[in-house]
C-alpha cells in the first residue's frame, strides 16, 4: 500500500488526468490510472499540481523589520542600505529568529518550500549569521533554506568584511555573495568579483552576487562575473542577481553581454517587485522599469529565475511571500504576455529557481522528494492570473498546509457554482523544531 495517492491532477507541462503515488517521502509513480490502495487519497479534480515554489533571492535577516528604526523616505536602494546600517546595532539574535520564523510560517502556507537568503556579514559580530543558521536548523524539516555570505556594505569597502565572509563560510554558510557595484570604485568592484570567484573555486562553493543593481548603463560587473566563472571552471554554479543596469544599456552592448552570460552558464535572478520599485527613482519622465532583460536572456538559453527579495523591510514595505505575485509582476514589467512567456514565468518561480540554487531531488519525477503544491487553478497561467489558493502543501509526503477552495455563496450570474461551499478553517502547521504550534488562517 502506498502512503498517499493524488488522483486526476494537471501538471505544469500540460499533462492532464495524472495520478501521483508517494511512499517513504518520495514520488514512486506518475501515470494515469494508478490502481493501488493508499493511506490517503486526494482527488485533485483536474487542478494543477506543481513542485513547490522556490525563492532564489531573499533577505531573511531584514524581513518584517519595517519601520525600525525609521521608514525609507526616498524609496531608493541607497537609502535602504543606509537604513539597514542604522538598524544593525539594534538587532538581537532572538528578534531576528522570531521575525524569520514568522516569515517561514507564511512561506509554508504559500507553498514556498525552498529559499536562498543573503545574510549580511558586514558586521564582524556575525550576529545575523548566527541567527540565520539557527533558523535554518529549525525549519529544515519544512523549508530548504540556503544561506549566502553577503557583504552588504561592500567586500572591500566595509572594514573587516573579507575576514568576516570567510568566517561565515567556516560557520556553515554555503554560498559566496558580493555587491561589486557598491564598492568605492569600478576597479574595486571588479577586484571583488575576481576575489570572490577565486575563493569559491578554492572552497568548491557556489557564487551568488548582487550584480549591477543600478540604473547606470556603465555598471558592467556581470561581464566580469561571466569571465571569472569561465576562468575558474564554475559554470552552472554561479548566479548574477538583479542585473538591472541591463535595462539601461544600449542594445549592441546588451547583445554582447547576453551571449557572454549564456556562454558562462550563469543563472540570472530578477526580482520584479523590488526592481521596478527601487529603480528609476532619479528619472522624471519617461521612467525606467528597471527589471533586467528577461525575454532576451531566456531567448539566449539563460536560466532566468525570479526572487521575492524583500518583505516589509528597509527596501520594500509590501510583500506576502507569494511567488505567484512575483511572477505576475514580472509578466507586466517585462512585458511577457504570450502564452509561452506566461507559462515560462511559472517556471521562473519553480524549476528555474531550483536550478539556480542547485537543489537536488526537486521536481515532479519518480524518485524525487514528494514535495508539491496543489493549486486552485487549471494551469500555470490561471494560477498566476488568480494568485491561486494553495489547497495542499506537502513536504516529503507530509501535509504541511491545507486550505478550502475559494467559492461564492451565491451564483449571481445564474450559472452553477464551480464547487460546493465549505466553511473556512484554521489549519495547523507544525513547522518549528521547538514544538511551537503555528496556526495559519486559510
Amino acid at each position: 500500500m502506498i502512503d498517499t495517492l493524488i488522483r486526476d491532477a494537471t501538471l505544469p507541462d500540460g499533462r492532464k488526468g495524472i495520478d501521483l503515488a508517494m511512499s517513504g517521502g518520495k514520488i514512486t509513480a506518475i501515470e494515469r490510472g494508478i490502481a493501488a490502495e493508499a493511506g490517503e487519497i486526494v482527488d485533485a479534480a483536474g487542478r494543477l499540481v506543481s513542485p513547490p515554489f522556490v525563492d532564489p533571492h531573499f533577505h531573511m535577516d531584514a524581513t518584517l523589520s519595517l519601520g525600525s528604526p525609521r521608514l525609507n523616505v526616498s524609496g531608493t536602494l541607497l537609502e535602504g542600505i543606509a537604513l539597514w546600517g542604522e538598524l544593525k546595532p539594534l538587532l538581537t539574535h532572538d528578534a531576528m529568529v522570531e521575525r524569520a520564523l514568522r516569515y517561514c510560517d507564511l512561506a509554508v502556507a504559500q507553498g514556498l518550500l525552498a529559499i536562498r537568503s543573503h545574510v549580511d556579514v558586514s558586521d564582524p559580530r556575525l550576529l545575523t549569521v548566527e541567527a540565520l543558521l539557527d533558523v535554518r536548523e529549525r525549519v529544515k524539516p519544512y523549508i530548504d533554506l540556503q544561506l549566502v555570505a553577503f557583504p552588504q556594505h561592500g567586500y572591500f569597502r566595509s572594514g573587516g568584511a573579507v575576514a568576516a565572509l570567510e568566517k561565515a563560510l567556516d560557520m556553515g554558510v554555503e554560498v559566496i555573495g558580493g555587491i561589486p557595484h557598491f564598492e568605492r570604485t569600478m576597479a574595486d568592484g571588479t577586484a571583488s568579483v575576481e576575489a570572490l570567484c577565486r575563493l569559491a573555486a578554492e572552497r568548491g562553493l557556489r557564487v551568488d552576487l548582487h550584480c549591477d543593481e543600478s540604473d547606470d548603463p556603465l555598471s558592467r560587473h556581470v561581464e566580469t562575473l561571466a569571465a571569472e566563472t569561465v576562468r575558474h571552471g564554475l559554470q552552472g554554479r554561479v548566479v548574477g542577481s538583479h542585473c538591472t543596469s541591463m535595462h539601461s544599456m544600449d542594445n549592441y552592448y546588451a547583445s554582447k553581454l547576453i551571449s557572454l552570460i549564456a556562454e558562462a552558464e550563469l543563472s540570472v535572478v530578477a526580482n520584479p517587485l523590488i526592481n521596478i520599485t527601487l529603480q528609476g527613482r532619479h528619472d522624471s519622465y519617461p521612467k525606467r522599469r528597471g527589471m533586467t532583460r528577461v525575454p532576451e536572456l531566456k531567448a539566449a538559453g539563460v536560466n532566468v529565475a525570479f526572487g521575492h527579495d524583500c518583505v516589509m523591510d528597509p527596501w520594500y514595505s509590501l510583500g506576502s511571500g507569494d511567488m505567484l505575485e512575483v511572477a505576475h509582476m514580472a509578466i507586466h514589467a517585462a512585458p511577457m504576455t504570450s502564452r509561452e512567456a506566461m507559462r515560462g514565468a511559472f517556471d521562473s518561480v519553480t524549476i528555474n529557481g531550483a536550478k539556480a540554487m542547485g537543489l537536488e531531488g526537486y521536481g515532479l519525477s519518480v524518485g524525487a522528494s514528494a514535495d508539491l503544491v496543489m493549486l486552485q487553478a487549471a494551469d500555470p497561467i490561471e494560477a498566476i492570473r488568480l494568485k491561486a489558493t494553495r489547497l495542499l502543501v506537502m513536504k516529503a509526503g507530509k501535509v504541511l498546509a491545507r486550505a478550502a477552495p475559494r467559492v461564492s455563496e451565491l451564483s449571481i450570474s445564474g450559472r452553477p457554482r464551480s464547487s460546493t461551499p465549505r466553511p473556512m478553517r484554521r489549519d495547523l502547521i507544525r513547522n518549528r523544531t521547538d514544538g511551537a504550534e503555528v496556526f495559519v488562517l486559510t
